[in-house]
Protein backbone atom coordinates (compact mmCIF):
# COMPACT_ATOMS: atom_id res chain seq x y z
CA UNK A 1 0.00 0.00 0.00
CA UNK A 2 2.80 2.41 0.98
CA UNK A 3 4.71 1.48 -2.15
CA UNK A 4 1.67 2.27 -4.29
CA UNK A 5 1.22 5.66 -2.60
CA UNK A 6 4.88 6.53 -3.13
CA UNK A 7 4.62 5.45 -6.75
CA UNK A 8 1.58 7.69 -7.27
CA UNK A 9 3.33 10.62 -5.62
CA UNK A 10 6.36 10.16 -7.87
CA UNK A 11 4.09 10.05 -10.90
CA UNK A 12 2.29 13.24 -9.82
CA UNK A 13 5.61 14.99 -9.20
CA UNK A 14 6.87 13.94 -12.60
CA UNK A 15 3.70 15.11 -14.40
CA UNK A 16 2.89 18.11 -12.20
CA UNK A 17 2.29 20.33 -15.24
CA UNK A 18 -0.64 18.17 -16.31
CA UNK A 19 -2.18 18.49 -12.86
CA UNK A 20 -1.69 22.25 -13.00
CA UNK A 21 -3.91 22.28 -16.10
CA UNK A 22 -6.63 20.47 -14.15
CA UNK A 23 -6.31 22.72 -11.09
CA UNK A 24 -8.52 25.62 -12.34
CA UNK A 25 -11.35 23.19 -13.13
CA UNK A 26 -11.03 21.61 -9.67
CA UNK A 27 -11.10 25.02 -7.98
CA UNK A 28 -14.20 26.11 -9.92
CA UNK A 29 -15.93 22.80 -9.19
CA UNK A 30 -15.16 23.17 -5.49
CA UNK A 31 -16.41 26.77 -5.37
CA UNK A 32 -19.62 26.29 -7.34
CA UNK A 33 -20.50 22.68 -6.48
CA UNK A 34 -19.23 21.94 -2.97
CA UNK A 35 -19.20 25.28 -1.15
CA UNK A 36 -22.97 25.80 -1.73
CA UNK A 37 -23.62 22.50 0.12
CA UNK A 38 -23.13 24.54 3.29
CA UNK A 39 -26.45 26.26 2.47
CA UNK A 40 -28.33 22.96 2.90
CA UNK A 41 -28.29 23.67 6.64
CA UNK A 42 -31.20 26.01 5.91
CA UNK A 43 -33.40 22.95 5.37
CA UNK A 44 -32.97 22.00 9.03
CA UNK A 45 -33.51 25.50 10.44
CA UNK A 46 -36.05 28.30 10.54
CA UNK A 47 -33.83 30.49 8.45
CA UNK A 48 -33.80 34.19 9.22
CA UNK A 49 -31.63 36.33 6.88
CA UNK A 50 -30.88 38.75 9.72
CA UNK A 51 -29.59 35.98 11.99
CA UNK A 52 -27.72 34.08 9.29
CA UNK A 53 -27.54 30.34 8.74
CA UNK A 54 -25.70 29.47 11.97
CA UNK A 55 -27.73 31.90 14.08
CA UNK A 56 -31.14 30.64 12.93
CA UNK A 57 -33.21 28.27 15.08
CA UNK A 58 -32.57 24.52 14.55
CA UNK A 59 -35.80 22.59 13.82
CA UNK A 60 -34.44 19.27 12.51
CA UNK A 61 -36.75 17.44 10.10
CA UNK A 62 -39.77 19.66 10.71
CA UNK A 63 -39.84 21.05 7.16
CA UNK A 64 -39.50 17.58 5.65
CA UNK A 65 -42.43 16.33 7.75
CA UNK A 66 -44.43 19.37 6.72
CA UNK A 67 -43.86 18.61 3.03
CA UNK A 68 -44.52 14.86 3.29
CA UNK A 69 -47.75 15.46 5.18
CA UNK A 70 -48.98 18.33 3.01
CA UNK A 71 -52.04 17.73 0.78
CA UNK A 72 -49.99 18.75 -2.26
CA UNK A 73 -47.28 16.11 -1.77
CA UNK A 74 -48.79 13.20 -3.72
CA UNK A 75 -50.00 15.42 -6.57
CA UNK A 76 -46.56 17.05 -6.91
CA UNK A 77 -44.76 13.72 -6.76
CA UNK A 78 -47.06 12.02 -9.28
CA UNK A 79 -46.92 14.96 -11.69
CA UNK A 80 -43.12 15.07 -11.50
CA UNK A 81 -42.76 11.31 -11.99
CA UNK A 82 -45.21 11.20 -14.89
CA UNK A 83 -43.51 14.06 -16.68
CA UNK A 84 -40.05 12.53 -16.18
CA UNK A 85 -40.83 8.86 -16.78
CA UNK A 86 -42.92 9.52 -19.88
CA UNK A 87 -40.24 11.88 -21.15
CA UNK A 88 -37.55 9.23 -20.55
CA UNK A 89 -39.49 6.39 -22.17
CA UNK A 90 -40.60 8.42 -25.18
CA UNK A 91 -37.44 10.48 -25.61
CA UNK A 92 -34.69 7.90 -25.07
CA UNK A 93 -34.90 5.99 -28.36
CA UNK A 94 -35.56 8.75 -30.99
CA UNK A 95 -31.95 10.11 -30.83
CA UNK A 96 -30.63 6.55 -31.22
CA UNK A 97 -32.87 5.90 -34.22
CA UNK A 98 -31.83 9.25 -35.72
CA UNK A 99 -28.12 8.48 -35.27
CA UNK A 100 -28.55 5.05 -36.86
CA UNK A 101 -30.42 6.67 -39.77
CA UNK A 102 -27.66 9.25 -40.25
CA UNK A 103 -25.10 6.46 -40.26
CA UNK A 104 -26.90 4.73 -43.14
CA UNK A 105 -26.99 7.81 -45.36
CA UNK A 106 -24.59 7.50 -48.27
CA UNK A 107 -24.43 11.23 -49.04
CA UNK A 108 -22.27 13.15 -46.57
CA UNK A 109 -23.56 16.44 -47.96
CA UNK A 110 -27.18 15.50 -47.27
CA UNK A 111 -26.23 14.20 -43.83
CA UNK A 112 -24.60 17.51 -42.86
CA UNK A 113 -27.60 19.52 -44.02
CA UNK A 114 -30.04 17.33 -42.10
CA UNK A 115 -27.86 17.50 -38.99
CA UNK A 116 -27.75 21.29 -39.20
CA UNK A 117 -31.55 21.45 -39.40
CA UNK A 118 -32.11 19.00 -36.55
CA UNK A 119 -29.45 20.49 -34.25
CA UNK A 120 -30.79 24.04 -34.61
CA UNK A 121 -33.82 23.72 -32.22
CA UNK A 122 -31.44 22.93 -29.33
CA UNK A 123 -30.16 26.51 -29.50
CA UNK A 124 -33.62 28.05 -29.22
CA UNK A 125 -34.31 29.31 -25.69
CA UNK A 126 -37.04 27.75 -23.56
CA UNK A 127 -38.96 31.03 -23.59
CA UNK A 128 -39.08 31.00 -27.40
CA UNK A 129 -40.14 27.33 -27.45
CA UNK A 130 -43.01 28.01 -25.06
CA UNK A 131 -43.96 31.09 -27.07
CA UNK A 132 -44.12 28.94 -30.20
CA UNK A 133 -46.34 26.43 -28.39
CA UNK A 134 -48.73 29.19 -27.32
CA UNK A 135 -48.71 30.61 -30.84
CA UNK A 136 -49.33 27.33 -32.67
CA UNK A 137 -51.73 25.70 -30.20
CA UNK A 138 -53.86 28.66 -29.14
CA UNK A 139 -57.57 28.72 -29.97
CA UNK A 140 -56.85 30.82 -33.08
CA UNK A 141 -53.54 29.14 -33.89
CA UNK A 142 -52.79 27.13 -37.03
CA UNK A 143 -53.20 23.73 -35.35
CA UNK A 144 -56.66 24.56 -34.06
CA UNK A 145 -57.56 26.23 -37.36
CA UNK A 146 -56.79 23.02 -39.26
CA UNK A 147 -58.63 20.93 -36.68
CA UNK A 148 -61.63 23.27 -36.79
CA UNK A 149 -61.68 23.08 -40.60
CA UNK A 150 -62.18 19.31 -40.50
CA UNK A 151 -64.26 18.93 -37.32
CA UNK A 152 -65.96 22.28 -36.78
CA UNK A 153 -64.61 22.65 -33.23
CA UNK A 154 -61.38 23.55 -31.41
CA UNK A 155 -59.38 21.80 -28.70
CA UNK A 156 -58.22 23.52 -25.45
CA UNK A 157 -54.55 22.59 -25.81
CA UNK A 158 -53.28 25.29 -23.45
CA UNK A 159 -55.93 25.07 -20.74
CA UNK A 160 -56.87 21.38 -20.54
CA UNK A 161 -54.61 19.52 -18.01
CA UNK A 162 -54.58 16.38 -20.19
CA UNK A 163 -52.79 18.23 -23.00
CA UNK A 164 -49.99 19.67 -20.84
CA UNK A 165 -47.80 16.55 -20.69
CA UNK A 166 -47.97 15.68 -24.42
CA UNK A 167 -47.09 19.27 -25.36
CA UNK A 168 -44.26 19.41 -22.81
CA UNK A 169 -42.76 16.03 -23.72
CA UNK A 170 -43.04 16.09 -27.50
CA UNK A 171 -41.80 19.67 -27.77
CA UNK A 172 -38.81 18.60 -25.67
CA UNK A 173 -38.15 15.63 -27.93
CA UNK A 174 -38.35 17.88 -31.00
CA UNK A 175 -35.96 20.37 -29.44
CA UNK A 176 -33.37 17.89 -28.21
CA UNK A 177 -33.46 14.93 -30.59
CA UNK A 178 -30.74 16.24 -32.88
CA UNK A 179 -28.38 17.36 -30.13
CA UNK A 180 -28.87 14.14 -28.15
CA UNK A 181 -27.94 12.06 -31.19
CA UNK A 182 -24.46 13.62 -31.46
CA UNK A 183 -22.89 11.20 -28.97
CA UNK A 184 -24.32 8.17 -30.77
CA UNK A 185 -23.33 9.56 -34.18
CA UNK A 186 -19.75 10.10 -32.98
CA UNK A 187 -19.62 6.56 -31.59
CA UNK A 188 -20.92 5.07 -34.84
CA UNK A 189 -18.30 6.99 -36.83
CA UNK A 190 -15.61 5.00 -34.99
CA UNK A 191 -17.03 1.60 -35.97
CA UNK A 192 -14.39 -0.36 -37.85
CA UNK A 193 -15.08 -0.36 -41.61
CA UNK A 194 -13.80 -3.95 -41.64
CA UNK A 195 -16.81 -5.04 -39.55
CA UNK A 196 -19.19 -3.35 -41.98
CA UNK A 197 -17.44 -4.90 -44.99
CA UNK A 198 -17.50 -8.32 -43.33
CA UNK A 199 -21.23 -7.98 -42.68
CA UNK A 200 -21.84 -7.07 -46.32
CA UNK A 201 -19.75 -9.99 -47.53
CA UNK A 202 -21.74 -12.33 -45.28
CA UNK A 203 -24.90 -11.10 -46.96
CA UNK A 204 -26.29 -9.07 -44.06
CA UNK A 205 -29.07 -6.67 -44.99
CA UNK A 206 -29.46 -3.19 -43.52
CA UNK A 207 -31.44 -4.30 -40.46
CA UNK A 208 -29.01 -7.13 -39.71
CA UNK A 209 -26.08 -4.76 -40.01
CA UNK A 210 -27.73 -2.33 -37.59
CA UNK A 211 -28.56 -5.13 -35.13
CA UNK A 212 -25.21 -6.95 -35.19
CA UNK A 213 -22.74 -4.11 -35.85
CA UNK A 214 -24.13 -0.67 -35.04
CA UNK A 215 -26.15 -1.40 -31.89
CA UNK A 216 -23.35 -3.33 -30.12
CA UNK A 217 -21.03 -0.39 -30.87
CA UNK A 218 -23.29 2.17 -29.16
CA UNK A 219 -24.53 -0.15 -26.40
CA UNK A 220 -22.08 1.19 -23.71
CA UNK A 221 -23.10 4.77 -24.52
CA UNK A 222 -26.78 3.79 -24.38
CA UNK A 223 -26.29 2.21 -20.95
CA UNK A 224 -24.54 5.26 -19.50
CA UNK A 225 -27.09 7.65 -21.01
CA UNK A 226 -29.98 5.59 -19.63
CA UNK A 227 -28.48 5.44 -16.12
CA UNK A 228 -27.90 9.21 -16.04
CA UNK A 229 -31.36 9.92 -17.45
CA UNK A 230 -33.04 7.54 -15.00
CA UNK A 231 -31.05 9.04 -12.12
CA UNK A 232 -32.36 12.48 -13.06
CA UNK A 233 -36.01 11.47 -13.16
CA UNK A 234 -36.90 13.90 -10.38
CA UNK A 235 -34.78 16.71 -11.83
CA UNK A 236 -37.37 18.33 -14.06
CA UNK A 237 -36.41 21.95 -14.67
CA UNK A 238 -38.99 24.46 -13.49
CA UNK A 239 -38.51 26.95 -16.33
CA UNK A 240 -40.47 25.28 -19.11
CA UNK A 241 -43.18 23.86 -16.83
CA UNK A 242 -43.59 27.24 -15.13
CA UNK A 243 -43.82 29.10 -18.44
CA UNK A 244 -46.40 26.64 -19.78
CA UNK A 245 -48.55 26.88 -16.67
CA UNK A 246 -51.99 28.42 -16.81
CA UNK A 247 -54.61 28.61 -14.08
CA UNK A 248 -56.53 25.84 -15.85
CA UNK A 249 -53.75 23.26 -16.30
CA UNK A 250 -52.25 23.49 -12.79
CA UNK A 251 -53.49 19.99 -11.79
CA UNK A 252 -50.98 18.55 -14.30
CA UNK A 253 -48.35 21.28 -14.59
CA UNK A 254 -47.57 21.86 -10.91
CA UNK A 255 -44.41 19.82 -10.21
CA UNK A 256 -41.87 19.83 -7.38
CA UNK A 257 -39.52 22.22 -9.21
CA UNK A 258 -42.22 24.87 -9.80
CA UNK A 259 -43.47 24.39 -6.24
CA UNK A 260 -39.97 25.03 -4.86
CA UNK A 261 -39.67 28.16 -7.02
CA UNK A 262 -43.00 29.54 -5.85
CA UNK A 263 -42.52 28.71 -2.16
CA UNK A 264 -38.88 29.76 -2.03
CA UNK A 265 -38.53 32.81 -4.24
CA UNK A 266 -42.10 34.13 -4.44
CA UNK A 267 -43.25 33.38 -0.88
CA UNK A 268 -39.83 33.72 0.79
CA UNK A 269 -40.07 30.45 2.74
CA UNK A 270 -36.42 29.57 2.16
CA UNK A 271 -36.09 26.78 4.74
CA UNK A 272 -39.13 24.88 3.53
CA UNK A 273 -38.21 25.21 -0.16
CA UNK A 274 -34.64 24.07 0.58
CA UNK A 275 -36.01 21.02 2.39
CA UNK A 276 -38.21 20.16 -0.58
CA UNK A 277 -35.27 20.61 -2.97
CA UNK A 278 -33.03 18.43 -0.77
CA UNK A 279 -35.70 15.73 -0.66
CA UNK A 280 -35.79 15.84 -4.46
CA UNK A 281 -32.00 15.50 -4.69
CA UNK A 282 -31.89 12.56 -2.26
CA UNK A 283 -34.52 10.70 -4.30
CA UNK A 284 -32.42 11.34 -7.44
CA UNK A 285 -29.31 9.94 -5.74
CA UNK A 286 -31.17 6.81 -4.64
CA UNK A 287 -32.59 6.33 -8.13
CA UNK A 288 -29.24 6.61 -9.88
CA UNK A 289 -27.63 4.10 -7.48
CA UNK A 290 -30.52 1.62 -7.83
CA UNK A 291 -30.67 1.93 -11.62
CA UNK A 292 -26.90 1.59 -11.91
CA UNK A 293 -26.87 -1.61 -9.81
CA UNK A 294 -29.82 -3.02 -11.74
CA UNK A 295 -28.20 -2.30 -15.11
CA UNK A 296 -24.94 -3.89 -13.93
CA UNK A 297 -26.76 -7.12 -13.10
CA UNK A 298 -28.56 -7.15 -16.45
CA UNK A 299 -25.55 -6.03 -18.50
CA UNK A 300 -22.75 -8.37 -17.41
CA UNK A 301 -21.41 -5.99 -14.76
CA UNK A 302 -21.19 -2.95 -17.05
CA UNK A 303 -22.51 0.32 -15.65
CA UNK A 304 -21.23 3.68 -14.50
Amino acid sequence: MKHKVKQNLRYMKKNYMLYMLVLPALILTFIFKYVPIYGLLIAFKNYNPLQGILGSEWVGFEHFSRFLSSPNFMNLLVNTLKLSVYGLLLGFFPPIILALSFNLLASDKLKKRLQLILYAPNFISVVIIVGMLFLFFSNKGPVNSIYEFFTGKTLPFLTEPDFFRPLYIFSGIWQGIGWSSILYTATLSNVSPELIDAAKIDGANVLQRVWHVDLPAIKPVMVISFILAAGGIMSVGYEKAYLMQTTMNLPSSEIIATYVYKVGLQSGDYSYSTAVGLFNSVINLILIVVVNQTVKKLNDGEGL
